[in-house]
C-alpha cells in the first residue's frame, strides 16, 4: 500500500525521503521556497556508499517508484498524511510559518515520528521518570511542542551521517556513515504497525544500478523499547559536542581519539544516565563499536560548524543531558565544562555584529 508521508525539513529529510520513495510511497517535503521551488523542478539526490561498488551511487528521486512533491509551510494540510516525519533542527520548529505548521500537525493528531538529536518534549514526556517540565529551559522554544499527544510522538536515533557538499545545490545529499534510523515504537499498536509497514518495504525496496538490483544501505529499524533512540546520546556527548573546542573545532575522528581515556568516560557515564531512565544495556551501543566508527569521521559535527558559521542556536543535547542528570543527583566535570563553552561560544555569536556573524 503506498502511504503519504510528510517530512519537515529537506537536508536530513531527504535522506529518510529518497529510502521511502524507493519503496513506493507518496513524500511532501516541507522547506523554504527557494529548495521547494528547485525540488519540484529537479527532484532530490542522494548518494549513497553500496556494497560491492567502487565510489558512491547517486539516486535520482525522480526515477523511483514514489511521488515527491515540495511545499512551503504555509502549503502544507498535515489531515490526508500517514505519518509525519520532523527532521528540522529542533531551532527550527519556532520559525513563522513553521510554528503554525506545528499547532495544524497537533491539532490533526497526526503521528509524528522524529528523525532528532534533540528529542521532542512530548517524547520525554513517555519517559515517567523525567519532570519534562524542568527541561524546557534546554529547548529553543519550548512552547512548540504544546498541544501534542505523546501518545503520537516517537523518536528515532538519527545515526545515519550526511552532509551536504559544498560544491553542490541544495537539492543533493551526501551519505558518511551509512547506518540505520532505530526507532522506538509508540504508544499504540496501530501506529507502531504503520511503521512496521515501513520497515518492511524498505527491506524489500531495490535500485537498479549497472543492470544490478542494488540493495541500498539506511534502512529503517523498528524497536518495541521506547528507549533504543537514547543510545544516541553518548555518542553525540563523547564526540559531536567535543569537538567544540574554545579556538574552532576539530573532526569527530580527534575529538574521540585524541582523549581516548575521557571520550570512554564521558560515554559511560552518559549511558549510565540512560540506564537509570529505563533502558537496558541491549538497548545502547558499546563504546568500542561507537569509537570505530568515530575513527572514519573525519568532519566536525554539525553542531561545531554551526557555532564556527556563527549560529545563535544549536540543538543542546549536551545540556538536556545534564539536567536529566541532575534529576538523578549526578555530575560530570567532563560535560560541565562542556556546557559551559558552547554556552559562552552561542552568548558569544549572539552579541556579536550581524554582519560579523553572517561572514563567519
Amino acid at each position: 500500500m503506498s502511504r503519504s508521508i510528510l517530512i519537515l525539513g529537506a537536508s536530513y529529510g531527504s535522506l529518510l525521503s529518497t529510502r521511502l520513495l524507493m519503496a513506493g510511497h507518496r513524500v511532501t517535503l516541507v522547506c523554504t521556497r527557494g529548495t521547494a521551488d528547485l525540488v519540484n523542478r529537479e527532484g532530490t539526490r542522494v548518494a549513497f556508499p553500496v556494497r560491492g561498488v567502487e565510489g558512491l551511487v547517486e539516486v535520482d528521486s525522480r526515477s523511483l517508484p514514489g511521488t515527491l512533491r515540495a511545499a512551503t509551510p504555509d502549503r502544507v494540510d498535515p489531515i490526508g498524511h500517514d505519518l509525519v516525519v520532523l527532521g528540522m533542527q529542533e531551532a527550527q520548529y519556532g520559525a513563522a510559518g513553521v510554528r503554525e505548521l506545528m499547532a495544524r500537525i497537533a491539532a490533526a493528531r497526526r503521528p509524528c515520528f522524529a528523525i532528532m538529536n534533540m528529542p521532542p518534549l512530548p517524547y520525554l514526556e513517555r519517559i515517567g521518570a523525567l519532570d519534562t517540565a524542568a527541561l524546557a529551559s534546554c529547548y529553543t522554544d519550548a512552547s512548540v511542542w504544546n498541544g501534542f499527544d505523546p501518545s503520537l510522538v516517537t523518536l528515532a536515533s538519527p545515526d545515519p551521517q550526511a552532509f551536504r557538499p559544498a560544491d553542490r545545490s541544495k537539492n543533493v545529499l551526501q551519505v558518511g556513515l551509512p547506518t540505520n534510523f532505530k526507532a522506538a515504537r509508540f504508544a499504540h499498536d496501530e501506529h507502531t504497525a504503520l511503521l512496521r509497514e515501513l520497515e518492511a518495504d524498505i527491506e524489500r525496496s531495490r535500485l537498479p544500478h549497472d543492470g544490478v538490483e542494488r540493495e541500498l544501505p539506511v534502512k529503517l529499524k523498528v524497536h518495541d523499547s521506547l528507549f533504543v533512540p537514547l543510545a544516541k546520546w553518548p555518542m553525540l556527548v563523547a564526540g559531536n559536542y567535543r569537538c567544540v573546542r574554545p579556538g574552532g573545532m576539530v573532526p569527530i575522528r580527534e575529538a574521540v581519539h585524541g582523549n581516548l581515556r575521557d571520550a570512554r568516560e564521558v560515554y559511560d557515564w552518559v549511558s549510565a544516565v540512560c540506564l537509570d531512565l529505563g533502558a537496558d544495556a541491549s538497548d545502547l551501543v558499546p563504546f568500542e563499536k561507537y569509537a570505530a566508527a568515530a575513527a572514519g569521521l573525519g568532519k566536525p559535527s554539525s553542531a561545531a560548524r554551526a557555532l564556527a558559521a556563527g549560529a545563535t542556536h544549536i540543538e543542546r543535547v549536551d545540556s538536556l543531558v545534564q539536567c536529566i542528570a541532575r534529576q538523578q543527583g549526578r555530575r560530570s566535570d567532563v560535560l560541565a565544562r562542556m556546557v559551559a563553552l558552547v554556552d559562552e561560544r552561542l552568548r558569544s555569536n549572539r552579541e556579536a555584529p550581524v554582519e560579523e556573524a553572517v561572514a563567519a
